[in-house]
């Protein structure tokens, strides 16, 4: 856009004082589209409408003299008096140029404001009657003040702006007419439509310099904040092309002295890199791609340094470096036996995996397996997966999800976010160095979730045989083989591990160990790892633990599945005996029963049960827990009262129920109890289960319940060496329950004898190790009625209850104290 301020183009005077003689009562109009023309301007008009046409012939035809006006909406193209704004400027029209593409250029000046009365006419032109608007030009002190503020900030204006020329402000200094003085300023201003039509909509021209004021103090700010964001980015250019001119003259004048920059040797080496490495075609074009980038930027962008990273990773992943498996079967199953005592069923499927690859030497490979070892903290997952990737001569990488609860941990970050990285699986396959590691995924039950997605659902891919040969991580952006990788997930419980992700895994299950599997771990194992981590396994200074000490230190002093804790106090002993013997002091060499009261203090698990006495209202059930399992004794106590039910010991709303179940069921049979005469109305009945402050819930402790209640009722104790474990109806049949095989070692581990189990639970109990099923014995039972016989005494000099519960009336249940 060019502005002309010569107005010698035609004698306008002259023609202005011509066409004041033909002055008529209506003139021709031209309605305009995004554009408002002022007085005493010349303003180019490009006009193509039929009417519009036909106006400007008629007003060249006549006196020169037409009306424009702005249109409200630009859009219309037949507009009517409503379409228009009322304020228009009478404008002579100049010179007049028909194009080729038959719009007509038209060059006018305008002349003076007019306010549209009527249009008489509408065809086939517009006409207006019109009536002119005088305007005051007396100079006051506050005009002449405006006047000095309005060219103060435009000649800022226009200093700053790269589209008006300085002419603008010399022409606006020769003008003193402060209408005038406004008119010219606003025209040049890029204003929007509204703002134009409001400046031309000002009469008085004292009101129209303090609009317009207001007008170039804004566009000033705009312009000064763009002057500082040119500023700045120009500077930043001038120093990027120095940078980079420097570089090239830098560069030019090693290539003739025959040197090679640091950056050039680096790409270089890079090139090479990608030539020997041995990555998949798509990979390799990736590779070649961001090479060719690299090359194209400075070496001050900030972006060279990620393409660099993202190349190095490439380059560094192992795509088909891979170690030869050991498939010695025996050599493999003697190493895991050294390692590992007991696990048959881990054993066992790494060796049919071993036969199944020896086997298909030659053909496709077989695809990896993907087991989930799931058992309670301390009994060897972890440690179990390390030792098969020796005995396989497969490299052992691990990665804990304990606490994750972002996706992009599993799949990485995109290389759009700064700072971004691959996720822990490729991280991990990196460290690993080959394409076939052994990879443990610990603790897998807990994963989290949150805003930033499920880790969980991004393993479900990763888990997957299906889709893990092209494992897809958003910072690598092209595909990677899992499939040759062995994984291997731990959890405690399976219950938070979502379906999906349990589907594709094979679960093995880890029990607890009973006594004597401690026993020859501590003998084997845990032993001569403390003797040689606390300096005691020199013969002049080695430990020795006898048996009944280790069965001690197991019964008495740990309270667990695992081994964990046994270590923790065989290392406590040890680190005593180091002390001792390093202060010089005499020390024994063997550690007994009687000895370990001074190395480890008093016991803190009482599990005698001689000097338990046969309770009433006191039955001793078991529950599965994260740990392996543990005794869940169950308290019930007859008071006085109105007949409710009160349960404690934060039970959950299963076991709950349960106990509405086991009451219901004893007062649906109190003719067959013999407790008939008991009226449950006066009656109100507590029941409790010890250790409140951890919660408990499931159905398997109803026959629990219902025997313990039965006991207050009848005033029967329950055998104390008697445990049970099953779910009761209201019509008194015991069903089957889960977790076997914890709940009978706890029972074992407790002393406890005599264990009842629901009838169908007895295809389970090939699972309970050959000691424990010879130390208990087990009685199945599908009904109620069949579980009160063997756990209340039978004692025929009983007195039976005093049903008024006077002062002789049920004893409460005592509370375990072991």
């Amino acid at each position: 856009m060019s502005y002309d301020f010569d107005f010698g183009l035609f004698d306008v005077e002259g023609f202005l004082d011509d066409a004041e003689e033909g002055l008529s009562d209506d003139f021709p109009v031209v309605p305009l589209r995004d554009m408002v023309v002022f007085p005493h301007m010349m303003t180019p008009l490009v006009v193509g409408r039929d009417r519009s046409l036909k106006a400007i012939e008629a007003a060249v035809a006549n006196d020169n003299l037409l009306v424009v006006v702005a249109q409200r909406d630009p859009e219309v193209q037949e507009p009517e008096i409503e379409d228009l704004y009322t304020i228009g400027v009478e404008m002579v029209v100049g010179r007049t140029l028909r194009m080729p593409d038959g719009t007509t250029n038209v060059l006018g000046q305008g002349r003076r404001r007019v306010r549209i009365l009527d249009l008489p006419e509408t065809r086939p032109y517009i006409r207006a009657r019109i009536q002119p608007i005088a305007e005051s030009q007396q100079v006051t002190l506050g005009t002449e003040a405006l006047m000095r503020a309005v060219l103060s900030l435009f000649e800022k204006v226009v200093q700053l702006s790269r589209v008006l020329p300085e002419d603008a402000y010399v022409a606006a200094m020769n003008i003193s007419e402060p209408g005038s003085l406004a008119d010219m300023i606003g025209s040049l201003l890029d204003l929007e439509l509204q703002e134009r039509q409001e400046l031309l909509e000002i009469i008085e021209p004292a009101e129209r310099l303090q609009r317009l004021s207001v007008l170039l103090a804004n566009e000033l700010d705009v312009l000064e904040l763009e002057f500082s964001i040119h500023d700045r980015v120009q500077q930043e250019v001038d120093r990027s092309q120095r940078e980079y001119y420097l570089r090239e003259q830098m560069r030019a004048i090693q290539t003739e002295l025959g040197e090679m920059d640091l950056e050039m040797a680096e790409i270089q080496e890079i090139e090479e890199n990608i030539t020997q490495s041995e990555m998949p075609e798509e990979v390799r074009a990736k590779a070649w791609k961001e090479l060719g980038r690299l090359r194209s930027m400075p070496a001050a962008s900030p972006e060279t340094a990620i393409v660099r990273t993202y190349l190095d990773w490439l380059l560094e992943l192992p795509w088909v470096q891979a170690t030869d498996d050991n498939l010695d079967i025996a050599n493999v199953g003697r190493a895991l036996d050294a390692n590992h005592y007991g696990l048959p069923k881990a054993k066992e499927r790494i060796l049919e995996y071993l036969a199944v690859r020896k086997l298909s030497e030659g053909q496709p490979s077989t695809r990896s397996p993907i087991l989930c070892f799931v058992g309670p903290p301390g009994t060897g997952k972890t440690s179990l997966g390390r030792s098969i990737a020796e005995s396989l001569g497969r490299s052992f990488v691990r990665v804990s999800l304990g606490g994750i609860r972002d996706e992009a941990e599993i799949r990485g970050h995109r290389r759009t976010y700064i700072g971004a990285l691959p996720g822990r699986i490729i991280q991990t396959m990196r460290n690993a160095g080959t394409v076939n590691p052994l990879f443990m995924l610990d603790e897998i039950d807990k994963v989290g979730a949150d805003f930033r997605g499920d880790p969980s659902a991004a393993l479900l891919e990763v888990l997957d045989p299906e889709q893990n040969y092209a494992f897809s991580d958003h910072y690598l952006d092209v595909p990677y083989d899992l499939s040759k990788v062995m994984f291997i997930t731990t959890a405690n419980i399976l219950g938070p591990v979502p379906p999906a992700l349990r589907d594709r895994m094979e679960v093995i299950e880890f029990p607890g160990y009973i006594e004597e599997e401690k026993l020859a771990i501590a003998r084997k194992f845990l032993i001569p790892r403390q003797l040689s981590e606390n300096g005691l396994d020199q013969p002049d200074r080695r430990l020795k633990f006898s048996e009944q000490a280790l069965r001690g230190m197991i019964r008495d002093y740990t309270y667990e599945a695992g081994v964990r804790n046994l270590e923790r106090e065989i290392a406590h002993v040890c680190r005593k005996v180091a002390r001792r013997i390093a202060e010089g002091k005499a020390t024994p060499r063997h550690v007994t029963v009687q000895s370990l009261t001074k190395y480890l203090g008093p016991p803190r698990f009482l599990r005698d049960q001689g000097d338990r006495a046969d309770e009433v209202g006191l039955a001793m059930g078991i529950a599965w827990t994260e740990a392996g399992g543990d005794v869940l004794p169950v308290e019930v106590t007859l008071m006085n009262g109105k007949g409710s039910l009160m349960l404690t010991g934060q039970l959950g709303e299963v076991m709950q129920e349960s106990a509405q179940a086991a009451l219901s069921y004893a007062r649906s049979h109190t003719h067959d109890l013999g407790i008939s005469d008991i009226d449950f109305d006066k009656l109100d009945i507590h029941i409790h289960v010890p250790e409140g402050a951890v919660p408990k819930d499931g159905p398997s402790a109803g026959i629990t319940m219902a025997t313990a209640l039965i006991s207050a009722l009848m005033q029967r104790p329950v055998h104390r060496d008697v445990a049970m474990t099953g779910e009761i109806t209201l019509r008194g049949r015991v069903l089957p329950i889960g977790g076997l095989k914890e709940k009978v070692l706890a029972a074992h581990r407790a002393g406890l004898r005599t264990v009842l189990l629901p009838q169908q639970n007895k295809k389970d109990l090939v699972e309970i190790p050959r000691q424990v099923r010879r130390d208990l014995k087990f009685v199945f039972v599908s009904r109620m009625d069949e579980v009160l016989p063997v756990a209340l005494l039978d004692e025929p000099g009983v007195s039976w209850p005093d049903h008024g519960l006077g002062a002789k009336g049920h004893r409460s249940a005592k509370n375990r104290t072991g």
